[in-house]
């Protein structure tokens, strides 16, 4: 169980600086390296690190009713403030969050736009203070790149499933986003030596924030244009694999038109925020608090304590313990007994119960071959929870109905599934579901949905999302592996950054990069090493970690499934250490209890690296646990070297590993 939390007090302070005759006026984050810079006539603002123009002047509105806020604007006043304080967080990378930070509020009366500088970076966003309902038409909230040869990383998709692979790097003026394509957020680049993640966060009532097709201007820069999922004017529910309309259920609730507009929502209210994550090296990405401090505080009344994070024995990945299933004879009450067995034996958290535990996309009829009642029963009285899975055309209109329902019966949670959708209809559902979880003590996790936008921070119980090209697209077929597994390293600079991602490791069939042989439904494996999978358990962020194989491949692998289930899913710190978007990935992180660990992973080729312990372990003596590649590991992944050494802080350990390969390293103070 998640200790109670400790809540610090967290202060605001407006310093009533209200100068009208500034045309241009800026707020600096504590430490003074970070600035956003507005000016009041253009609507229009700047982002600069350490004095190097990083975000280029970029005008920012909204309509309203058919009306820029800007037309016929009356400027007030500047009004600066700061916030001070920490506030403790049950479910996260570290057990509180700085929320230092310096604002300015740009008053236009019936409206304004606030900044925040804090020493992870800037943000900004629209409030207003109008009566009654509005209906925002759009929002303009472009990114304007200074340097045309500015490198950048991102995504792009058409749906806001965001499981596509991540693009190689190329410069800003080359950047293809395709027609009717969407770059999807954390959007990365590197601009005068610093590096920038485009993140969002407190998005609530309203859609994401996506970036498409834009052009170079006339100063050098590259402006990309913002876009937004209007309102939908009609849905349809579809059932099966994408053809079988249907009136009730279902598996996606697909747009079938737009409005001309985002939503209406309430006249007085804050919009999301726009944020830049600004960082010297890529590393410091994963420290960042940004989206979580910026996303509105916790529900009032609820401490949250009751939320318990862990690992999750997954029966989908591995084709419910690696049986070929025709006809889903292998989902029956006894397969997920033995899944709670294993789970009690081996100190898994919970079991999840994926597709095929009711009748096909009914969660009110149960499988005639799976006695749920029983299962749920069997795990509560083992130690172990039962979380379900359905698609959220299963949940949309009735999540009270669902949530109290499942509930009453014992499961302790929900893996909600192919919303694949970004507007703020979809997202009045987040968060309408995670409310009723909370409510009756139910934990969350939105597979099927895009990256997280700091809803963890108001809902703990909301563990997980997806939104990620994670190991379940290695069960079709062959892929291009090396991209694979370059990706992987990407991940954590770009989609971690938004937060903690669904994206299943712990596969024990490893494959040489360029020879991967699995790929079958039934029998799935990884590309790169053994020790690469144990180091993804440290080193992405998943409060809710599913360990995607099966407990017979477990059982033969003790010594590898041990450590990956022993490894905690919250922190208490994280240390970037090395690496970039295109070479390795490493970090530190600071359990709970005092122990470090230190996960790194390189990309598809071999490398040498260093661990420099003195970036985290600041004295005495520890005991280090190491699982790293082994000389064979290039051709034969499933080999690893595992060794225990005293190590001392600040020594400097060498690490050789395979092409996609790993290590992951235990500290315990002696």
């Amino acid at each position: 169980m998640v200790k109670k939390m400790i809540v610090f007090a967290a202060a605001t302070t407006l310093a009533v600086f209200a100068f009208a005759q500034d045309t241009v006026s800026s707020v600096f984050s504590p430490d003074g390296r970070n600035e956003i810079r507005f000016d009041r006539k253009s609507i229009s603002y700047k982002v600069f690190r350490d004095g190097v123009l990083v975000v280029a002047d970029t005008p920012v509105s909204m309509k309203i009713a058919g009306k820029e806020l800007s037309d016929g604007a009356k400027f007030k006043s500047f009004v600066k403030g700061s916030l001070s304080g920490t506030v403790g967080t049950p479910v996260y990378k570290k057990s509180s969050i700085n929320l230092a930070a310096n604002t300015l509020f740009a008053d236009y009366g019936d409206w304004g736009i606030r900044l925040a500088a804090r020493n992870d970076g800037v943000a900004y966003r629209f409030e207003t203070k109008f009566k009654d309902t509005i209906r925002v038409d759009g929002e303009t909230a472009p990114l304007t790149i200074p340097d045309a040869k500015a490198r950048c990383w991102f995504g792009q998709t058409f749906s806001a499933g965001h499981e596509e692979i991540i693009p190689s790097a190329s410069t800003a003026g080359e950047l293809s986003i395709k027609d009717g394509h969407k770059a999807f957020l954390p959007f990365v680049y590197t601009v005068g030596g610093k590096y920038v993640a485009v993140v969002e966060s407190d998005v609530f009532d309203f859609p994401i924030w996506n970036l498409v097709k834009g052009a170079k201007l006339n100063s050098g820069a590259v402006r990309f244009n913002s876009y937004m999922d209007p309102w939908p004017s009609s849905t349809q529910r579809i059932g099966g694999w994408g053809e079988l309309k249907v009136e009730k259920g279902g598996r996606w609730i697909r747009v079938t038109g737009f409005e001309k507009y985002l939503v209406e929502t309430q006249g007085t209210r804050t919009f999301p925020w726009r944020g830049f994550i600004l960082a010297d090296r890529p590393a410091q990405f994963v420290e960042a608090d940004l989206v979580n401090a910026l996303a509105r505080p916790r529900v009032e009344g609820d401490d949250f304590a009751w939320v318990r994070p862990g690992k999750v024995a997954w029966d989908w990945w591995n084709c419910f313990d690696n049986k070929r299933i025709p006809e889903n004879n292998g989902v029956n009450t006894k397969t997920y007994e033995r899944f709670i067995d294993f789970a009690r034996k081996t100190g898994v958290e919970y079991v999840i119960l994926d597709e095929g535990w009711s009748e096909s996309l009914n969660i009110w009829k149960f499988h005639p071959s799976v006695d749920v009642p029983h299962i749920i029963r069997y795990a509560n009285e083992r130690g172990v929870g039962i979380i379900l899975w359905m698609a959220w055309a299963q949940v949309a209109g009735e999540e009270e109905k669902v949530v109290a329902h499942f509930s009453k019966m014992g499961v302790k949670g929900f893996k909600v599934d192919f919303m694949d959708r970004g507007d703020a209809d979809c997202e009045r559902f987040l968060w309408k579901f995670a409310e009723s979880c909370r409510r009756h003590r139910m934990l969350v996790d939105y597979h099927g949905a895009h990256r997280p936008t700091g809803m963890s921070r108001t809902y703990p119980n909301v563990l997980n999302y997806e939104g990620v090209h994670g190991l379940e697209h290695m069960k079709w077929g062959k892929k291009d592996t090396r991209y694979f597994v370059d990706c992987d390293v990407k991940h954590v600079f770009l989609r971690m950054t938004a937060g903690p991602m669904d994206y299943t490791p712990g596969a024990m069939d490893n494959y040489p990069v360029d020879n991967y042989l699995g790929g079958s439904g039934a029998n799935p494996g990884s590309p790169g090493t053994r020790s690469r999978q144990m180091a993804l358990m440290a080193l992405y962020e998943a409060p809710l970690q599913m360990l995607c194989d099966a407990p017979t491949k477990y059982e033969k692998n003790m010594e590898s499934f041990q450590f990956m289930a022993a490894t905690p899913v919250v922190w208490a710190d994280v240390v970037g250490l090395d690496g970039d978007m295109d070479s390795m990935a490493a970090v530190a992180r600071r359990s709970r209890d005092g122990s470090w660990y230190v996960a790194a992973i390189t990309d598809s080729n071999s490398r040498d690296w260093t661990l420099d312990t003195a970036k985290f372990l600041k004295e005495g003596e520890w005991a280090a646990e190491i699982f790293r590649d082994a000389p064979s590991s290039d051709t034969k992944p499933c080999e690893y070297i595992h060794e225990n050494k005293v190590v001392k802080a600040g020594e400097k350990l060498n690490f050789r590993f395979a092409r996609g390969g790993g290590c992951v390293i235990k500290f315990v103070r002696k």
